[in-house]
Order: structure tokens, then C-alpha cells, then sequence
């Protein structure tokens, strides 16, 4: 099956210390799966891709002349931050919504699946840190989740997530602004337990690069003047806390 593209990669010259990965950037299905059974509704909402994270990853790649990963197909056909043998790296329910179109597959095509987009992205990244590692200071991935939840609201409006090494998020906790209008927390909405942390514990942590995984309430970041302030927010945030990580000889 022709995926399409399926990763990627915003370069930028000269020298970086930071990387940025925004692994639900996208909503794209290809074309052979159709609409996999979902209505043009379910396929706009959260349950398809992260909304506003790319827009607030790529100002904040811009605004850090850091490069930035990012998936090219929707979560739902599979999700990059999951492993293959996860049950929600190709999803049969999503919420409320069943996904026709990953009930009864075929081993054939999970793994095409697998091989034709997962590893491709995981490459990509795995590639882009070994070749730049000396210069790596930190490694950020961009999520954003939905203000309510199985029919819960949920008040967090900012999530600061770790994985095994939790030395950046930790830092960034004891770092949080004064003046922040954000309520944020700790692993919330979700944590590694929810097995959200596989990017930051396969890519980072083998070569002991910081790393820090941001969750944003969508509601948050719909305009593009919101994802330009949230993006504003969180480039101040994460700069100020790698100078005092620096300092503190964490790195």
C-alpha cells in the first residue's frame, strides 16, 4: 500500500541544540483506506490527530532554529508514539468511536503498516539525534489533547510528561512562571502509565538526551493568534529551564 508521505523532517542551518516532534501532526489518511468508516466529523476531531500542536511545534521550531519531525498520516492508521505490539498503535476504538477499518486486519497488513510508517518515522528521528547528538541539549515532543474526555472536563490546561528520565520535566515543574495563566501539572492528562512516553524512552533516553514531552488543551491553541502566544509560552519556559539545567550540569 502506498502511504504517501508518511514523515516529516523541517530542517534548519547551522548548529542546534534542540529537537522538536510532533508525532500526531497530521489527520491525512491515504487514499486506499478511504475514510475507514468514520464520518468527515470523527476524522477532523481529536480522535484523528493532535489539533494545533504542528502549528504551535513549527513557531516554536522557528523560533529556536530547532528542526522539527513530524508525522505525515492520521493516528488512527497508526500512531507514532506507540510500539507496534501496543493495542492503540492502530487503534480498533478511539474513545467513543469504533475504527472499522483496523477491525479483523490481517497480519500482512499490520505489518505493512508497521513497516510503511512507523519505521520510517522512527528512523527518521533515531537518525536526525545520532547524527547531531554531540550539539543536543534536549529533545521536546508537542501533543495536544480534547478539554473533555469521556464526558469529563478536565482543568488542566498544560501537561509537562516524562518517561523514565524525568530530569527536564522535573526542571521544567520547578521553573514554571510566575505569571503563567496556564494551570499545569505533572503527568496530566496522561502519563507514562497511559504508555504515552515511547517516543521520549526510545529515541532520547538510549543516548541520555533530556527530554520533555508537552501536552496543550486544544481549545487553547484553535487560532493562530493563540498558537502563536502558546508558542511565545512554552519557547521562554523550555529556554529558561535549559539555562538552569546547563548551569546545574544535568545535561
Amino acid at each position: 500500500m502506498d502511504f504517501g508521505e508518511v514523515v516529516c523532517t523541517d530542517l534548519v542551518e547551522g548548529p542546534f541544540s534542540v529537537v522538536l516532534v510532533c508525532e500526531h501532526a497530521s489527520n491525512r489518511i491515504p487514499d486506499a483506506l478511504g475514510d475507514m468508516g468514520l464520518s468527515a466529523d470523527a476524522l477532523q476531531s481529536h480522535i484523528a490527530w493532535d489539533p494545533g500542536a504542528l502549528a504551535v511545534a513549527r513557531l516554536m521550531a522557528e523560533r529556536m532554529t530547532a528542526p522539527l519531525v513530524h508525522g505525515g498520516v492520521s493516528r488512527l492508521v497508526y500512531d507514532c508514539n506507540r510500539p507496534p505490539e501496543a493495542a492503540g498503535a492502530m487503534p480498533l476504538r478511539s474513545e467513543n468511536y469504533l475504527i472499522p477499518a483496523n477491525a479483523d486486519m490481517s497480519e500482512i497488513e499490520r505489518h505493512n503498516r508497521i513497516e510503511g510508517i512507523y519505521e520510517p518515522f522512527a528512523n527518521a528521528l533515531s537518525e536526525l539525534i545520532s547524527d547531531n547528538r554531540s550539539g543536543l541539549e534536549v529533545m521536546v515532543t508537542i501533543h495536544s489533547f480534547t478539554p473533555v474526555y469521556h464526558g469529563q472536563k478536565r482543568d488542566v490546561e498544560l501537561g509537562v510528561l516524562h518517561g523514565v528520565d524525568d530530569r527536564f520535566a522535573q526542571a521544567m515543574m520547578e521553573s514554571v512562571p510566575a505569571d503563567t495563566p496556564f494551570v499545569t501539572r505533572m503527568n496530566e492528562p496522561y502519563s507514562a502509565a497511559d504508555g504515552v512516553a515511547h517516543t521520549l524512552d526510545t529515541q532520547a533516553l538510549p543516548t541520555g538526551l533530556p527530554n520533555v514531552m508537552i501536552e496543550i488543551r486544544n481549545d487553547l491553541i484553535r487560532s493562530p493568534q493563540q498558537q502563536r502566544a502558546m508558542a511565545d509560552c512554552l519557547v521562554s519556559w523550555i529556554t529558561r529551564t535549559l539555562n538552569g539545567f546547563q548551569e546545574g550540569g544535568a545535561a
